[in-house]
């Protein structure tokens, strides 16, 4: 039995992000967690329905397929009880996803468990425990629910934010306080000064670890900034991510336009903002994740 996760990629994901839970946890919310529990056991036999990441995932296991060493590790981490969470894995060894390692932890929030885990990404519908994993240094995300389609691309998609995901929100403090116009001053003075790293940009360096490590053109993973910014702001992101040796695939600099037509365009698998107003318009076109990171995100905290 293998023993440890060694330098894979690591992806924390709830059950409710990973299956479509929303019946059971229906019964839940009406009648309480004894009739939820006897719910779960009742059906544990009966698939549960694909969720909004069921797609990334299965896309980022069969990456492993790929591999002569697989190097990409999907951990469950639920807030079930491992028996009511029997159906869980009974619906995930009906799809053949090669998870097996998770944390059940009866109610408590699973986020204690992503550092031991070595996770690089925690993806949740749950905003709290989202929460408790990003101040905890990790890159993590609240799934919304989506009515896209399901992608035909076989390629794994990653859409990013810049400021407040991959970057800090020191630029974004200063548009929301000062303006337009005093953060396109700001950003030209410091147009060679590289952005400090936000919340994503470990699993973003992560991903760009794994996408050198095929030949060039065969690689089943790309990557995309979209962002609001667009000239002269654009050349502090080009230089930051010149600075951190990262390459992103492709970039989109939207200078305020919505983004939900373009990630479409772009094929996103999942697309990770903190903007919750883009969160909104872009769930209707891709699975997004709401990173509840920044001054965008300081009237909820």
């Amino acid at each position: 039995m293998s023993t440890g996760l060694g330098n894979k990629l690591v992806i924390a994901i709830s059950s409710r992000a990973l299956f479509d839970l929303d019946e059971s946890h229906q019964v839940f919310e009406s009648e309480g967690l004894e009739a939820y529990s006897k719910y779960q056991i009742e059906h544990e036999d009966v698939v549960l329905p694909p969720g909004d990441a069921f797609q990334m995932v299965e896309k980022l296991l069969k990456i492993n397929d790929a591999m002569e060493t697989p190097r990409i590790e999907v951990i469950l981490l639920s807030r079930n009880s491992a028996d009511t969470g029997l159906r869980v894995f009974n619906s995930i060894n009906h799809y053949g996803l090669k998870i097996t390692r998770a944390a059940f932890t009866g109610g408590q929030s699973p986020y204690r468990y992503i550092a031991p885990f070595n996770g690089h990404l925690f993806l949740s519908t749950d905003a709290e425990d989202v929460r408790h994993a990003l101040e905890h240094g990790v890159a993590a995300a609240t799934l919304l629910t989506s009515t896209r389609s399901k992608s035909e691309m076989d390629e794994l998609r990653f859409a990013f934010d810049g400021d407040a995901v991959i970057f800090s929100d020191e630029a974004e403090q200063v548009f929301k306080t000062q303006g337009l116009d005093a953060f396109t001053k700001s950003e030209l003075a410091a147009a060679k000064t590289p952005l400090s790293g936000g919340p994503f940009k470990s699993f973003l360096a992560a991903l760009h670890g794994l996408q050198k490590e095929f030949a060039p053109g065969e690689c089943p993973i790309r990557t995309a900034l979209v962002t609001a910014r667009s000239a002269p702001a654009h050349e502090r992101v080009i230089r930051t991510l010149r600075a951190w040796n990262i390459r992103i695939d492709e970039s989109l600099f939207l200078g305020g336009l919505s983004k939900g037509e373009f990630l479409k365009a772009y094929g996103a698998d999942v697309f990770f903002d903190d903007q919750p107003a883009h969160c909104q318009s872009a769930r209707d076109h891709v699975a997004t994740g709401h990173v509840p990171h920044g001054i965008a995100n300081q009237n909820e905290q």
